[in-house]
């Protein structure tokens, strides 16, 4: 089984299908890295079966190579030693889906650009012939930046977040007044306490303080943990008012959340994550699921979130569950 069916096997031991409130999804790619889809129709509907009335969607910029010695077609990243390389038709999926839609399906949705090589000096250029030839782009990202294993397979330069190509890409999103969110590990797998990528980040947020930048999973990944992480993305958030946090894919279960004590016990975030993050930033605070190009789970992975929503105050349950979203990307 693949580390993808294994995440999503862990999602269909969970016995809610809905959020307890009506809930945005801030992090979600309508294709896989093989860039195939379900389609946006049938997203749509695993949102409303969900109590999702929004959701922000995302391509993927790298697509994974099924190479000629592999028996097996891969549908992720991690399925076999093949290489990802950047792939700018991904946009053009989201694109044709999203036109395919009717008006009030659309406004369901905030496509988001992300089909761009993020070491090419030049990827601005793409980035404004792409808004310019559709101009219904909500945002930009996700940017795969610093990612653990991807990161070594992806058949070029190492992406950062503070590489000189994406000096342009953050200024281009202050200038549209429009969120960029960005995957940068806060570390190594290797030094996963260290902090080893952290001022990569920083550097970022000193020169781009009217950039509104949005920080996937809180910069954790697998084998990405530290005892106290909570400490660290409640120092960024005290320090930088234009960061926001999305909780989506492994940082909820794996850092966020106490160990659950059987198969149908739900996931209860740990006080310190509550009382340090998520009061204190609550306006700062994103939910996600972080599905690819299957949604048949969509409604049971944010409905993984009922535990933290449940702990909060309703004004910050609304914030956090969907009205973030929808100031930002809305």
């Amino acid at each position: 089984m693949s580390m993808h069916a294994r995440f999503a096997q862990k999602i269909e031991e969970y016995h809610e299908n809905r959020t307890v409130v009506p809930s945005a999804d801030m992090h979600l790619h309508l294709v896989n890295f093989l860039q195939t889809t379900e389609g946006i129709k049938q997203l749509l509907k695993a949102m409303t079966q969900g109590n999702i009335h929004k959701a922000v969607v995302f391509g993927l910029p790298v697509k994974k190579k099924w190479e000629s010695f592999e028996p097996l077609k891969p549908s992720y990243y991690l399925d076999d030693d093949s290489r990802c390389y950047y792939w700018v038709g991904t946009d053009e999926l989201v694109a044709h889906g999203y036109n395919r839609l009717s008006l009030h399906e659309q406004n369901r949705l905030a496509p988001c650009l992300c089909g761009f090589n993020p070491t090419d000096m030049a990827c601005i250029e793409y980035i404004e012939y792409m808004f310019d030839k559709y101009p219904f782009w909500k945002g930009i990202g996700e940017i795969l930046c610093r990612h653990d294993d991807l990161t070594n397979l992806i058949l070029d330069e190492t992406a950062r977040v503070n590489h000189a190509a994406l000096k342009k890409v953050f200024e281009f999103g202050a200038k549209k007044k429009i969120p960029v969110c960005v995957h940068q590990n806060s570390t190594s797998v290797g030094l996963p306490g260290q902090y080893e990528y952290l001022h990569e980040l920083r550097d970022v947020l000193d020169r781009h303080s009217d950039t509104t930048l949005v920080w996937a999973h809180c910069g954790a990944s697998r084998r990405v943990y530290h005892r106290e992480y909570y400490r660290m993305v409640s120092g960024l958030l005290k320090e930088y008012p234009h960061l926001y946090v999305d909780l989506s894919w492994v940082v909820y279960e794996d850092i966020i959340c106490l160990p659950r004590g059987g198969k149908q016990e739900p996931l209860i975030p740990r006080q310190e994550w509550v009382e340090e993050v998520v009061l204190p930033y609550q306006e700062r605070v994103m939910l996600g699921s972080d599905l690819c190009g299957k949604f048949e789970l969509e409604g049971r992975t944010m409905a993984r979130y009922n535990g933290l929503l449940a702990a909060l105050p309703e004004e910050a349950r609304k914030k956090v569950a969907g009205l973030n979203a929808e100031k930002l990307w809305f």
